[in-house]
């Protein structure tokens, strides 16, 4: 029996993304490699936030600063997390503007640092930045979001071997030492060569969240982007995956996740009608799926 598609399709998204994008012509020919001059010349001129170019050969993005970003939503996050007692759920405040750019410069520079693949920063200044593709020869990455959409059409099985790699994804990370910043479906590209890479980090949780809750972050913001898929195609295989990814994971970020299972519990009583809307759907279904992992008999007892 296949598993239902999600009702929309990935498009180009805030970084390095898949979907071919069209590409916005710069302002007169340069040569490969002068990329400050590059994104000196093309940022007054670009129109969108993000965009790809071509510069030679090379497939660029360029990022530009866009107006600061209001607080409501931030307060609203913090009252969720209040009234679930999770520090883990506190929002990452993203200022945007000039202040996000220098964030993602500064987060891709450590990432890939670390050894991570992330896009490279080719140039920068306070109001742009310009990054690298992550494809390779003309081959786009792909999306994971879009993996997940075309194997759920497959069936169970399928779509669960591709969901197991953004989990394995996010468990090398977290084996560096670092994390993520928003690690949903849509910011995990698998490369040409096979290799998951990672993309948009317009805030840093780790400025206000110590390093296990940075990481239980990623792991939550992954099933919530795809619990409603893994749900649907086998739940309980779906849960032996999950135990096996955060395996080597440290005892702190193991009982956070069990603790934030136990907190969101009363999540699986809301109501499942579309006209809730889709946030409501899906923390439905990550409540749910974490409540069989951790708390009901079929979940595993912990050694």
């Amino acid at each position: 029996m296949n598993v239902a598609k999600r009702g929309t399709r990935v498009q180009s998204r805030k970084g390095a993304a898949s979907a071919p994008a069209p590409l916005e012509t710069g302002p007169a020919p340069l040569e490969p490699g002068d990329y400050a001059e590059f994104l000196r010349a093309m940022l007054p001129q670009q129109q969108k936030a993000v965009a790809s170019h071509r510069l030679g050969s090379e497939r660029v993005w360029l990022k530009k600063a866009g107006p600061p970003h209001g607080k409501l939503g931030y307060h609203l996050m913090a009252m969720v997390a209040g009234l679930l007692r999770l520090d883990v759920l506190t929002p990452v405040p993203n200022p945007g503007g000039e202040a996000a750019i220098a964030t993602e410069a500064r987060r891709l520079r450590a990432l890939g640092a670390a050894g991570l693949r992330v896009p490279a920063v080719l140039a920068q200044q306070p109001d742009g930045l310009l990054i690298s593709d992550l494809g390779e020869s003309g081959r786009p990455p792909v999306v994971l979001q879009e993996r997940l959409d075309h194997a759920a059409a497959i069936g169970p099985s399928a779509l669960l071997t591709v969901w197991r790699e953004g989990l394995d994804a996010i468990a090398n990370v977290h084996a560096h030492g670092t994390y993520l910043s928003q690690a949903f479906d849509r910011n995990l590209v698998q490369c040409p060569d096979g290799t998951i890479g990672y993309i948009d980090f317009e805030d840093d949780p780790g400025e206000t969240l110590p390093l296990a809750e940075c990481q239980v972050r990623d792991w939550l913001s992954y099933l919530h982007s795809t619990a409603m898929l893994v749900r649907a195609a086998s739940a309980g295989a779906a849960g032996t995956h999950w135990h096996a990814a955060l395996a080597d994971a440290g005892d702190e970020v193991r009982d956070r996740l069990a603790l934030a299972a136990r907190r969101m519990r009363w999540l699986r009583h809301l109501p499942s009608g579309r006209r809730w809307g889709r946030d409501t759907q899906r923390s439905r279904a990550v409540a749910r799926l974490l409540w069989r992992w951790y708390c009901s008999d079929a979940a595993p007892t912990r050694r």
